[in-house]
């Protein structure tokens, strides 16, 4: 489904990526997890197109997009919710949602809003609402069935657990692991160590801009490293 070969990246003349290397199969929920500042966020921007590669190349579907430009990204089948939500706050709950769904205009638009609505039902209570008043895990819940209103084929999900509290964490991860019935294939980025390798099929490990371990998502689990490292364990 996606390949990321020596992808390099830069702000100015910092290196912040150096050379990741990764691949996720179709079907696959990949998590990347490591500490704050280790560039995940920076590698998701990269795969969206949001952030200039200087060198590598990334693979999706059997095509390389490592320049194609954003905004054609999703038409392939590749969204992302980004870190922060960075929903429309002034717009209602359902004109967000439409906007995920801007590359379509046909009669499946209802249909995908009525299964969203399915997997975060308080989304159907404050549709007519302004998305700026929701809470902090409804709008994470916006953000994420925003990103499903594309259709992906492959979603890439950047800390949906941040700042949230432990329940909704809990909900979110569950609608991550139940989007394997979709036939959604997740790239999932994670400070949440634990929460995340528990629904993962594999995980690698970011330490300044570099994969420093990389393996089925038990074993990383098991491992004394990233159990005294990232588990606190």
């Amino acid at each position: 489904m996606l390949t990321v070969e020596g992808l390099r990246s830069r702000y100015g003349r910092i290196e912040v990526l150096h050379g990741i290397d990764l691949h996720v199969a179709s079907g696959e929920i990949v998590t990347v997890v490591g500490a704050n500042g280790a560039g995940k966020t920076t590698l998701l921007r990269c795969l969206s197109g949001v952030q200039p590669v200087s060198g590598g190349t990334v693979t999706f579907r059997g095509d390389q997009i490592t320049t194609l430009p954003a905004w054609k990204r999703p038409a392939r089948g590749l969204t992302q919710s980004p870190e922060g939500r960075q929903i429309f706050t002034n717009l209602s709950v359902e004109e967000n949602l439409r906007l995920g769904a801007y590359g379509f205009a046909d009669d499946r638009v209802d249909r995908d809003m009525e299964d969203a609505f399915q997997m975060f039902p308080i989304l159907r209570d404050k549709r007519n609402l302004s998305a700026g008043g929701l809470s902090g895990g409804q709008q994470q819940m916006l953000a994420m069935a925003r990103a499903l209103m594309g259709r992906p084929s492959c979603l890439l999900l950047d800390e949906p657990s941040m700042g949230l509290a432990p329940i909704i964490v809990a909900q979110i991860f569950d609608v991550v692991r139940s989007l394997r019935a979709l036939e959604v294939t997740v790239l999932l980025v994670e400070q949440n160590a634990f929460g995340a390798l528990k629904i993962a099929d594999r995980g690698y490990v970011m330490e300044t801009g570099r994969i420093v371990m990389d393996g089925p998502a038990d074993a990383l689990i098991a491992d004394p490293r990233i159990r005294e490292a990232y588990l606190g364990i």
